[in-house]
Parts: C-alpha cells; structure tokens; sequence
C-alpha cells in the first residue's frame, strides 16, 4: 500500500511540474484598444516560467463606412507562472505581469502618440498532445501612466486568443 501510494504521489509530481514545450511562435487576436492582430513569441525559461513577447497592431478601422485615420503598433511583454489544470496534460493555467509600450498614428493630435503601460495577466495554455500546437486565451487589464490611446491617461481592458507552433 505505502509503495503504491509512494509510485502514485512520484507519478503525479512529475507530471504536474513537466514542461509541455519550451518555446513556441504564433498569432494573437486581441480584443482591446492598442492590438487586433499580432505576432507572439513565448519562452519558458524554467518549468513553471514564460515570457511572453507580442507585436500587435490594429488597422484603421472606420464607423459608418469612414475610416478614423486611426493606426496602432504596439509590442508587449509578460512574465508568466504556469499551473497544472488537474491531470489534464498539456492543459494549464497562468498568471503574472507585463510591460506595453503602444504608439497611436492618427492626424487627430488627441488620438496620437505614445503610450506605456503595466498590466496584471491570467489565462490558460493548452498544448495539443500529439501536434506541435498550443492555444491559449488571456485577460490584460492595463493601466497606462503616458497618454494612451484617445487622450486617455488610465485604464484601458486587453483580452487576446492565441494560436502558436511549438519547437
């Protein structure tokens, strides 16, 4: 009994701090104000610590059939701790925080410039077992201290849903 309690508790030891990939490269479709698409780049550096670098950008998008003249480039970055979700291989949840620095291009001088930020982040990973794919949804709630996007010195809301190839 104790040596089949002693091979479970090893089992589940190793299993729960594997690694499922060490680095990955994909896209990212974001849901706030500074990025719509983007590039992603994540690396683990220990078992249960990524950094996470993205390039995003959002297009001018126009209301009403106009465009707005309104162009943002932005590049991110977090730290990341991953935990297991329960025995669910390759699935796992993260927290941690980052660093935006956005640039706005529009002829509208309000809605134009540089803007920096910091922002918590939490999400989950999922790596496919048996393909070098991993997907995973996040929440980036900023708060910028340099103006932001529309002249506004504060919190803008961040979500993004990423797809990535594994190596």
């Amino acid at each position: 009994m104790k040596l089949t309690f002693l091979a479970f508790f090893a089992a589940f030891a190793l299993t729960a701090s594997a690694q499922d990939y060490r680095n990955s490269v994909g896209v990212r479709l974001g849901g706030g104000y500074y990025d719509l698409i983007g590039a992603t780049f994540k690396t683990f550096i220990s078992e249960p610590a990524a950094l996470e670098f993205d390039l995003g950008f959002k297009p001018s998008i126009g209301y009403g059939g106009f465009s707005d003249g309104i162009t943002n480039l932005s590049l991110s970055g977090s730290y990341q701790h991953h935990f297991p979700i329960g025995s669910i291989e390759g699935f796992k949840w993260f927290v941690g925080g980052g660093l935006i620095l956005a640039n706005t291009f529009s002829d509208i001088d309000d809605f134009s410039g540089v803007s920096v930020g910091i922002f918590p982040t939490g999400g989950v990973d999922y790596k496919l077992k048996n393909a070098p794919f991993a997907f995973s949804v996040d929440l980036r709630p900023t708060a910028h201290f340099v103006k932001s996007y529309g002249g506004i010195n504060g919190f803008l809301f961040n979500s993004g849903v990423t797809a990535r190839y594994v190596f």
